[in-house]
């Protein structure tokens, strides 16, 4: 009778050879070195923009440059906020963005249930022509959006900002669409028999599902307006009225710029942005990667 080595007994998949665990590891180490790289090229300007807030200006031109400011010079910090009515910048910006994200999480979502779950003569055929809004650059339609604005009296108020964001954001119906569409059908229709409205039925059973959608559109609505100069540079011309990117700009005079207080001002400018982003970047992600889960 032929008897089983207890070498034999021993599972396959706990004998692996060598090469392979060189092999993982190898990888591996390219893979964290290749992100490394990558981490240090994305990290550099914004470092760059911090060291040259400290520096003195004779330091800005030094060639080769240098990384780390000799003598730090801290009162840029003070000098960039008090230079300009930067407070004030730094409110205009902060209650416009809010104001924006609220709309479009309203207009936005509502506009992507009817295209979702709504059937209607047409419906398709304007949900292409609202998305070919995408393909169309804000400088084409810039001019005519000014002619109205005048007409309506809002040059050189916030309310030019506000209102065409707040109500219009294709890129805002498309992900909260492709979230609609990943939720069954059968849990409206069964909220219908019970006798639930169709408002009732978005407001109390869709929207609460969409929360990680309505969280990215958020945090990218947020960006998008608190980092805009585009339109703030053409509808606005007072300066209590300057949003944070326009009063940045405002150190760049027609013969000389203060860079280190530029440079100062704009790292302030970011902490909003950074602490926003780092805070609900999960949210952004999950957001994008389950926009395409159907539909």
């Amino acid at each position: 009778m032929n008897t089983v080595k207890p070498e034999s007994l021993r599972p396959l998949h706990t004998v692996k050879p060598k090469a392979a665990y060189r092999k993982i590891n190898v990888s591996a180490i390219l893979l964290h070195l290749v992100l490394l790289a990558a981490s240090v090229l994305m990290i550099a300007p914004f470092w760059w923009m911090i060291s040259s807030g400290l520096k003195d200006l004779s330091q800005i031109f030094i060639i080769p440059p240098t990384l780390l400011p000799n003598p730090w010079v801290w009162s840029n910090i003070h000098r960039s906020l008090t230079a300009m009515p930067f407070d004030k910048a730094y409110f205009n910006s902060a209650y416009i963005s809010i104001c924006i994200v609220l709309g479009q999480l309203l207009t936005c979502s509502m506009a992507a249930y009817a295209f979702a779950k709504i059937t209607f003569p047409f419906r398709d055929t304007l949900f292409i022509l609202f998305l070919s809004m995408l393909m169309v650059p804000e400088q084409v339609t810039i001019v005519p959006l000014y002619v109205i604005l005048k007409n309506f009296g809002w040059l050189d108020t916030h309310l030019s900002l506000i209102v065409p964001d707040m109500l219009f954001s294709a890129f805002g119906v498309f992900l909260l669409r492709q979230f609609f569409l990943g939720i069954p059908r059968d849990l409206s229709e069964s909220a219908y028999v019970d006798g639930a409205n169709m408002w009732t039925i978005y407001w109390r059973i869709m929207v609460p599902l969409i929360k990680p959608a309505l969280a990215a559109l958020a945090i990218i609505a947020f960006l998008g307006t608190w980092n805009n100069f585009f339109r703030p540079v053409i509808f606005l011309s007072t300066t209590d009225h300057f949003t944070v990117p326009l009063m940045l700009s405002t150190f760049k005079g027609l013969y000389v710029t203060d860079w280190t207080l530029m440079m100062s001002g704009s790292a302030i400018a970011v902490v909003p942005v950074l602490l926003v982003y780092l805070l609900l970047q999960r949210y952004i992600i999950e957001g994008i990667t389950m926009t395409g889960i159907k539909g």
